[in-house]
């Protein structure tokens, strides 16, 4: 029999903690998950493979004798691979009933993870009870003894860049049920939000999954967002550039009125602090406005227009 290294198949260090142990399997089962790769028979037994690590490493009663079971495997072996040969104690890995109340988080139903079968023969033999052919981890499960938690579910949800600002309400349609969100000012493009126990229903009491939605903010033309800074370029005559004067523009907060300061350069660009996106769940911290002066030149020059600039070129000494 196989010996079956868990930690490996999850990719975690022996020291990793359940946290650790929970994103790590999370990760792996949506990359296996039989809906994910049809018909892959070498991804549904590395699901299987994952799900089993999983029912061991994040219960501490399992993960206990395992840790115990794989410093004696090689006496095991040597005990012929059975139970009660060769001086071997079995009574440390045999099943003293029940699963100490845990549940396995599993992302399918129970005919994806057990197959036409049950668990491995490793894991049966030292979880499913003594010498067990297996048989018992399938009805431990479907009388009640081990409860499943339901699939989490993902979704996706587009926003403009003003609903991201403000925030806003939506309400979206998952698997045939209507939620109500609630977006808060300041989320990001890629953001994930968790809402628990909306995805898949458990089995055996186990606890419903959860919904996971991936925001989605649409490109916005006049402004360009580095964290919680906005980005915009703001159009300024010349005539105001070189003079000074005052300029409105429209920002995501409403219109603001800018002093532009005499002889303004062109590519000049000004700081309007705390004007900027407003930070996640940080009531009354936001970022910065950066607004770029592009001065645009007359164009169309009456004759007249063209005698006063001609004129002020002989005043600064240009050659035209």
């Amino acid at each position: 029999m196989e010996y079956k290294d868990y930690y490996k198949i999850l990719g975690v260090d022996k020291k990793a903690s359940q946290e650790e142990i929970k994103k790590a399997y999370r990760k792996l089962a949506r990359k296996y998950h039989p809906d994910v790769n049809p018909n892959d028979k070498e991804a549904e037994a590395k699901f299987k493979d994952l799900n089993e690590a999983n029912e061991v490493l994040s219960d501490e009663e399992k993960r206990k004798k395992y840790d115990t079971l794989g410093a004696d495997w090689n006496r095991y072996q040597q005990a012929g691979g059975a139970p009660g040969s060769g001086g071997f104690d079995w009574s440390k890995y045999a099943q003293q009933g029940g699963g100490g109340g845990g549940y396995t988080r599993y992302e399918g139903n129970m005919e994806d993870l057990f197959g036409d079968g049950n668990f491995s023969d490793f894991f049966s033999t030292f979880f499913g009870g003594a010498g067990a052919s297996g048989g018992g981890s399938r009805q431990r499960a479907r009388g009640g003894n081990m409860a499943f938690a339901g699939q989490d579910y993902t979704a996706e949800l587009h926003l403009s860049l003003q609903e991201a600002f403000t925030g806003t309400k939506k309400t979206i349609t998952v698997h045939e049920k209507n939620l109500r969100i609630t977006i808060h000012p300041g989320v990001e493009d890629g953001q994930t939000i968790r809402l628990k126990g909306n995805g898949g229903p458990g089995m055996n009491g186990g606890e419903n999954g959860d919904l996971y939605i991936t925001l989605r903010i649409n490109p916005e033309p006049d402004y360009t967002r580095k964290g919680n800074d906005l980005y915009i370029e703001m159009p300024v005559s010349l005539y105001t550039a070189i003079l000074g004067g005052e300029q409105v523009i429209n920002t995501l907060s409403g219109s603001l009125k800018i002093k532009i300061k005499p002889e303004t350069k062109n590519g000049t660009m000004l700081r309007l602090k705390g004007k900027g996106f407003p930070v996640y769940r940080r009531e009354g911290e936001t970022g910065d406005l950066y607004v770029k002066i592009n001065v645009q030149l007359p164009e169309n020059l009456s004759a007249q227009e063209k005698d006063l600039f001609t004129q002020l070129a002989k005043l600064r000494n240009e050659t035209i």
